[in-house]
């Protein structure tokens, strides 16, 4: 058990370290997420690692099979369709949002399912290895990618197999999957650190829905917190997750710290923590 937490630790040192670099790597970060699952599922520190090694020399291989410098965005997005999409058969559907191999990398690498915004980091990060300006695009409630620069963008939707987006195509899917209308900001490229947030959120929402997985919940709200820039409020997420595991002590002391954060601004939320923590704390004794 030591010996895992130290690999655990390990795992974590360099995750931190790659959130905080000036560009930071998104299929390094989504594949060591994808270590902490395989760590925290029971496998060894070496296994995770080695699925990681195994992902990156199958992302190098397939960007291998592109043509290098395939020319205009169309065309760009025209062969990386026919690629993974066709030959290879990535996609996605219904089924893989119920699963939680789907916003893990390695998995769906090997897999060649997964959620839309997995897709479009396996999409982005073979492109992108062959030379072709690709970059991912965070539309509400669905994922895509884009190729080429905004005066030219063309947009390809990897959940369907890399079908391509007319402009139209895409103001469709925002109102469908968000009730929303098409803004221009909506199709400028993601920041990096916004996929992982968001890849860790849906591993969140994944848990949440099942009571039983605490610890999946702890591990990707843990990797959250690791992130620059994190809302507050997910110390307070922390404690009460490490309560309803048992871990009364550490949890009545997040509970603590974040109720002295919000105190200032929002006095009776603060006490109603210190009084949840003092509650936590009693169950030790």
């Amino acid at each position: 058990m030591a010996e895992e937490e130290q690999r655990r630790d390990g795992r974590r040192r360099e995750f931190a370290r790659e959130a905080r670099e000036a560009r930071p790597d998104v299929a390094v970060l989504c594949l060591l997420i994808g270590a902490e699952a395989a760590g925290a599922s029971g496998a060894s520190g070496e296994t995770g690692d080695a699925l990681a090694d195994e992902a990156q020399m199958e992302l190098d291989r397939l960007a291998g099979l592109l043509p290098f410098g395939a020319g205009s965005p169309e065309e760009w997005a025209r062969a990386v369709a026919d690629l993974l999409g066709g030959r290879c058969g990535f996609h996605g559907g219904a089924a893989d949002y119920r699963r939680l191999e789907s916003s893990l990398l390695h998995e769906v690498v090997r897999r060649r399912r997964g959620l839309p915004i997995m897709l479009s980091v396996v999409w982005t990060e073979v492109a992108r290895r062959a030379g072709a300006p690709v970059y991912g695009v965070a539309l509400p409630g669905h994922f895509v990618v884009g190729f080429g620069p905004p005066e030219r963008q063309v947009l390809a939707d990897p959940f369907a197999g890399g079908a391509l987006l007319s402009a139209g195509d895409a103001a469709a899917l925002v109102a469908g999957t968000a009730g929303e209308e098409l803004r221009p900001e909506m199709l400028l490229p993601a920041d990096p650190l916004d996929i992982v947030r968001r890849v860790l959120n849906n591993i969140r929402a994944w848990a949440s829905d099942r009571p039983e997985r605490g610890d999946v919940a702890l591990w990707a709200l843990e990797l959250a917190m690791l992130l620059p820039s994190r809302p507050a409020r997910l110390r307070y997420e922390h404690g009460r997750l490490l309560v309803e595991r048992g871990d009364y002590l550490r949890g009545a002391s997040e509970l603590e710290e974040y109720a002295d954060v919000v105190a200032a601004v929002e006095p009776s939320t603060a006490q109603a923590i210190r009084r949840r923590a003092r509650a936590a704390r009693a169950m030790l004794n």
